[in-house]
């Protein structure tokens, strides 16, 4: 059958050969297609977040043989592709085929980006005999970089502790990790202390846009007040994409820090501390001496014991002087 096949075609191809070109047109009627967005050309195909794109096309054989077809293809922004190098289109039909790209680093490039890809085919055989007389065609359509919206926010650590009836600082940044322009349209903070209040610092990143890739700082000043408990409370700030909610979207990104509140410190202060400690110093120098009136005895007692001794040896001096005189 094969065989037959073959003859056929090598029988009809120097039929072509000797005869006019209306007969080689007749053989030569196929047209590679792609379906467009819309059906209209102009439109671009749009490349998915995930680098992702799908694209349709078709061979459409008018001939009176059967047609063998070879296909190559070229993807912009560095993409890979899954596509059927080679089909067999039957005399009479039309067969639709799909492109699939895939791998496209769509963060790399900017928003709205369009290159062109390319399909080129190429009749290689008819009837199963090797095709001398094809031209090749050649499509080309539109690939664009979609427009990302993706923000993310970063609230520093506090340093430490806090004393009730004070407050401290935690900065807030946020980063636009899309492809395009981007800003904030909404801040929240919300946090878990009833006595705990935070300032309206962070409304300076509702102001202007941030560029691709770039960030921007705000503080926002956290008070504890002067009842406020020992608590650990948990500070939320969410933020939300203005762009995005410009576009019908909803990308929000939202970060927490931990603020530690403690009581404030009893007793005097440290000033008051250090002065008060050379008093404490003296109390403990004259504590530790013996009273004045216990002095005054002790040495009563020492001289009247010196005394009366001196007395008696004086005494019995003189009397061993009388008894040597009466001798």
């Amino acid at each position: 059958m094969r065989a037959n096949s073959a003859l056929f075609g090598t029988i009809l191809m120097l039929t072509v050969m000797l005869s006019g070109s209306s007969v080689a047109q007749d053989l030569d009627s196929w047209e590679l297609g792609i379906n467009y967005p819309g059906e209209d050309s102009a439109n671009p195909f749009e490349i998915s977040r995930e680098g992702s794109a799908n694209v349709e096309f078709f061979v459409d054989n008018t001939g009176l043989t059967e047609i063998t077809v070879q296909f190559e293809f070229d993807i912009p922004f560095g993409g890979k592709f899954d596509a059927p190098e080679e089909e067999t289109v039957a005399a009479g039909t039309n067969k639709s085929f799909d492109l699939k790209i895939t791998e496209i680093n769509v963060y790399s490039f900017e928003a709205e980006k369009v290159e062109k890809f390319s399909i080129s085919a190429s009749v290689t055989a008819r009837q199963g005999v090797p095709d001398l007389i094809s031209s090749p065609q050649n499509r080309e359509g539109d690939l664009e970089i979609p427009t990302i919206f993706d923000i993310s926010v970063d609230i520093s650590d506090p340093f430490g502790p806090m004393n009730s009836g004070s407050d401290t600082i935690l900065i807030v940044t946020v980063r636009n990790n899309g492809n395009a322009e981007d800003g904030i349209g909404e801040v929240q903070v919300e946090d878990n202390c009833p006595l705990l209040t935070t300032d309206n610092g962070l409304d300076s990143l509702m102001i202007g846009n941030i560029d691709s890739g770039k960030a921007k700082e705000a503080d926002l000043r956290v008070t504890a007040s002067d009842s406020h408990p020992r608590r650990h409370c948990d500070i939320t700030v969410t933020v939300t994409s203005k762009r995005a909610m410009n576009a019908g979207e909803n990308i929000m990104a939202e970060d927490e820090a931990r603020v530690s509140v403690e009581p404030p410190p009893t007793g005097d202060s440290g000033s008051e501390s250090e002065g008060s400690q050379p008093s404490n110093s003296d109390e403990s120098i004259k504590s530790n001496l013996p009273a004045p009136s216990l002095l005054a005895t002790l040495a009563a007692l020492i001289f009247s014991l010196y005394i009366p001794r001196r007395g008696k040896d004086n005494r019995g001096q003189g009397k061993r002087v009388q008894a040597k005189d009466a001798n």
